[in-house]
């Protein structure tokens, strides 16, 4: 069993920054992408970054060049800078971690962060 603890949530004027913590601890086998979710009220769960352990990054067309993903695989790591924050980022922002044994896959979600950007 893996748990991620997420940190870095709070409150933040439109233009500034923020930065998202998650850390995965427990029965880890090879955590394969390591990536941050977010959800607003009334909306459904969307991708936001995705980081791959060879360090390939994606990210939701909204957030390019305003965010950057990161990881560190030895601390089990990975943090979403947040710059230049919009009114439309308010959202739930969960940690997700794929973590493979095998052919098999397994997906844990951190317990949610509140990101509140006020206008």
């Amino acid at each position: 069993q893996v748990q991620l603890v997420e940190s870095g949530g709070a409150l933040v004027q439109a233009g500034g920054s923020l930065r998202l913590s998650c850390t995965a601890s427990g029965r880890i086998s090879s955590i394969n992408t390591m990536g941050w979710y977010r959800q607003a009220p009334g909306k459904q769960r969307e991708l936001v970054a995705a980081v791959s352990n060879g360090g390939n990054t994606n990210y939701a067309d909204s957030v390019k060049g305003r965010f950057t993903i990161s990881r560190d695989n030895v601390k089990n790591t990975v943090w979403l800078q947040m710059g230049s924050l919009k009114p439309e980022d308010t959202a739930v922002y969960y940690c997700h971690v794929r973590d493979d044994y095998y052919f098999s896959a397994s997906h844990y979600w951190g317990q949610g962060t509140q990101v509140t950007v006020s206008s």
